[in-house]
């Protein structure tokens, strides 16, 4: 690393005293757009029955995850450039906003344009949110908070299907929507008095519109293409053949464009500047299909194979975010003991790849223990890879660019998750369809119904297990690439630790000149 883009010493942050209730609002805030959509999701079947328009529904998802993409990098660069507070604060408003609309809306169109709205503010939440602990934490102290952000991810996780039932079933529909707008404003109030973030002075802010506009256009080909591919359109249509080629043409654009620009949206030396921060991006994407992989597919296996409840499906999951927080608590409180971090994502990514490929061997025969044992592995993998991670990536890059650097993580994230679950559920639809005799047709209320002969089931039950063990196979050897970029990580000092901030490297003595 040269010394342009090394961070300086100075960099050192002073750590608010009140630091736990400042970073219990800005995670809170969080909490709020990651539970907006497991919520969501499970209310919808009570939605189409009341204002119909069942043929639209994927885009009540489509919309959120699109906007939330294409506005996270425009949200972190802003960051960069104005007050990350108030910024931020914008964010909940807009995201408080788009959900008091969307628990009015009166057909599907309006209910998705609303959605829209809401994932503009969701994808200031999610950049702003990672590049605030990024601020106020700097990477040596940032250990000892770990566990918090892993918890709130958990509690996410596992209480979004819960709470989304809960509250369909008592209080309709409309309040999954609703609920957000207390929790925002309290969330609003709260960063609004004890949030205070150092701004930087800048001369004249020139804002990278072309930039936008370009990764606008990429992103949305991206997702489009990953949520029409294998369900709408096969793979090898020209529909999604023409995403594929223009997202491409798009990203070879954006990325001139980000060379020629005076404050690009997404500046290329974070990329340039250390190997690290591209080997996190590829770990996050590892991570985040593993994530959106386990969090859809594995109760579908627990319930359909198993005979697991699906009320309890937030439940089903518990063995792996138990996994996700324990790790996280123990490589923080290590990384700030210590100041080393290499090891863990080497061993998060070898233990991710383990236990995805034993749960590709699940059959119709395999216990509950021994499914809940194999997402423990997979657990301890995403927490000590996902949390690193970030971490690592902040520590690459200068505080200047560290809206961009964190927004970059966050998308990085979001695509690799929604190009993942569009594989996935690709490879998952066409096992269990080609598999020997199995009827896909319909789900699990349609084969077990009456008159479902035994053998019929039987072939149900075994397709799903077979298209289980696919996704996880693919996933194990995704895990296996990860491990092998985690090797080349560099150990690069933490910055932050009071007193022992690291200074920055001589610089590399220049070539002799020749007449």
């Amino acid at each position: 690393m040269s010394a342009s883009t090394t961070p300086a010493a100075d960099d050192t942050s002073v750590v608010p005293k009140n630091i736990r209730w400042v970073l219990l609002g800005v995670l809170t805030a969080m909490l709020l757009s990651m539970l907006d959509g497991l919520i969501v999701g499970t209310a919808m079947p009570v939605v189409v029955a009341d204002i119909g328009g069942i043929d639209h529904i994927s885009w009540v998802v489509t919309a959120y995850t699109l906007t939330a993409a294409c506005s996270t990098p425009v949200w972190g660069k802003l960051g960069d450039l104005f007050n990350r507070k108030y910024l931020f604060l914008g964010s909940i408003v807009v995201f408080v906003i788009g959900s008091a609309l969307s628990g009015q809306a009166s057909s599907m169109g309006e209910l998705i344009g609303f959605r829209a709205l809401q994932g503009i503010g969701a994808g200031g939440l999610m950049a702003g949110a990672f590049a605030l602990i990024g601020v106020l934490l700097p990477p040596r102290e940032r250990g000892r908070y770990q566990g918090m952000v892993a918890i709130i991810q958990a509690v996410g996780s596992i209480g979004g299907p819960l709470v989304g039932g809960f509250v369909t079933s008592h209080l309709g529909w409309r309040w999954a929507f609703y609920i957000n707008i207390p929790l925002g404003l309290i969330c609003l109030v709260w960063c609004g008095m004890l949030l205070h973030v150092p701004t930087s002075r800048r001369g004249k802010v020139v804002i990278d519109w072309l930039g936008i506009t370009l990764m606008t256009a990429m992103i949305s080909t991206i997702v489009m293409a990953a949520t029409w591919a294998g369900s709408t359109y096969a793979w090898t249509s020209w529909q999604i053949l023409s995403l594929g080629a223009a997202a491409v043409l798009l990203l070879a654009a954006f990325i001139a464009s980000q060379k020629r620009a005076d404050e690009p949206l997404l500046p290329p030396r974070i990329f340039t500047g250390h190997r690290n921060f591209p080997i996190s991006a590829v770990l996050l994407i590892v991570a985040g299909v593993a994530m959106f992989g386990g969090t859809l597919y594995l109760p579908l296996y627990q319930q359909s194979v198993q005979g697991a409840s699906a009320s309890d499906s937030g439940l089903l999951l518990l063995p792996m975010m138990a996994g996700t927080v324990a790790a996280s608590l123990v490589a923080g409180k290590v990384m700030t003991r210590t100041g080393k971090y290499r090891i863990f994502p080497v061993v998060g990514t070898a233990s991710l790849a383990i236990g995805m490929g034993l749960l590709s061997t699940m059959d119709t025969t395999t216990s509950r223990f021994a499914t809940s044992a194999y997402m423990v592995l997979v657990g301890v993998g995403t927490g000590f890879t996902i949390q690193m991670a970030n971490t690592i990536a902040q520590n690459a890059v200068e505080l200047r660019d560290m809206g961009a650097a964190s927004a970059a993580t966050g998308l990085f994230r979001t695509l690799g998750g929604s190009l993942g679950v569009a594989a996935l559920g690709s490879l998952f639809t066409r096992a269990v369809q080609g598999h020997a005799g199995a009827s896909a047709e319909g789900g699990r209320t349609d084969i077990w119904a009456e008159g479902v002969s035994r053998a019929a089931k039987d072939a149900y039950l075994h397709a799903v297990a077979h298209g289980t063990q696919q996704i996880f196979l693919v996933g194990a050897l995704c895990a296996a690439a990860a491990f092998a970029a985690a090797v080349f990580i560099e150990e690069v000092p933490l910055r932050g630790k009071p007193g022992s901030a690291p200074k920055p490297p001589k610089p590399e003595a220049e070539p002799a000149r020749t007449a």
